[in-house]
């Protein structure tokens, strides 16, 4: 009996987490890992940078979310709909490739799954999530952030076992 091969799961990966200089300052904070070298190999990473991708340039005003859920950059300008087109490129690149995993960078106002920066420019850090991750995980998308590979690698296993 003939088998299908089967697909590896595709992960959408923060473009900043693979060196490419995206983030506001004109830098990148790329992850040197095996891991994401491995998957990268095997094809089943997906670039996506939501700032980029939602208009904003490089470099560009730092930015947190407010208490109201606006993301304002430290100057005061309210660069919320670029966020939001940003998170809407993410979501249809997923659903493009059929995928269900996500890897974005912690503590983004764009990115970040568990924490996030306060809104009053001071780096304090509350419980949080950036614009593309709550978009993600609302539409049934895992999101892990580079301080979980683990538990990403355990998720990716699992997808893989049940083809």
């Amino acid at each position: 009996m003939d088998t299908l091969p089967v697909t590896p799961s595709k992960i959408l990966v923060s473009t900043c987490l693979l060196g490419v200089p995206v983030r506001y300052d004109g830098r990148a904070q790329p992850l040197q890992d095996a891991l994401l070298a491995q998957w990268r190999r095997e094809g089943r990473v997906i670039p996506c940078c939501p700032e980029l991708a939602g208009g904003l340039p490089v470099p560009r005003a730092p930015a947190e979310r407010q208490a109201d859920g606006r993301i304002v950059t430290r100057d005061g300008q309210d660069v919320s709909a670029a966020f939001a087109r940003g998170a809407a490129c993410a979501l249809a690149l997923c659903r493009q490739h059929g995928i269900r995993l996500a890897l974005l960078k912690a503590r983004s106002p764009s990115c970040g799954n568990r924490e996030i920066y306060d809104g009053h420019f001071r780096g304090q850090r509350i419980a949080g999530v950036g614009v593309t991750a709550a978009l993600l995980r609302q539409q049934g998308i895992d999101v892990y952030s580079e301080l979980e590979l683990a538990a990403l690698a355990a998720r990716v296993a699992e997808l893989d076992a049940r083809g």
